[in-house]
């Protein structure tokens, strides 16, 4: 067996880096996107990779705490998803509504279903259709 030759890749320094405030702010408007998307605490907090009840509880009273880099990546894909969302649909309360509506593309499942799965792949996978479907290739 032979394994191909792996060509070393240069860290990417210049990729921006999402600030405790900014995390904040992602942290208040995922609040109100879960409300919109009407989504139970359970649900929420799935997506949030299984962020325990009293912080999901405190987020939504508006006390944010720390939030650690894999949350930071998770609600910023959240972010990418109802911006591809606004894009296709002109109407926001469509784009809510289509998160819980089966869909063809995930075998007859909702987008919800598919994210509620919780890796943050299966996020980045609804995120990768979303801009697909709207030509952001």
């Amino acid at each position: 067996m032979q394994f191909a030759t792996v060509q070393p890749v240069t860290a990417r320094t210049d990729l921006p880096v999402i600030t405790d405030e900014e995390a904040a702010a992602l942290a208040r408007t995922t609040v109100n996107l879960f409300r919109a998307w009407e989504l139970t605490d359970t649900e929420a907090r799935t997506l949030l990779g299984d962020m325990a009840q009293r912080t999901w509880a405190r987020w939504k009273t508006g006390d944010i705490g720390r939030i650690d880099r894999d949350l930071r990546a998770r609600m910023a894909i959240l972010m990418g998803i109802h911006k591809a969302l606004r894009y296709l649909f002109v109407d926001p309360a469509r784009g809510y509504a289509w998160i819980r509506k089966p869909n063809a593309a995930f075998a007859g499942r909702s987008a919800l279903d598919v994210m509620l799965r919780g890796e943050i792949t299966d996020l980045i996978d609804l995120r990768a259709y979303l801009d697909a479907e709207r030509g952001a290739w």
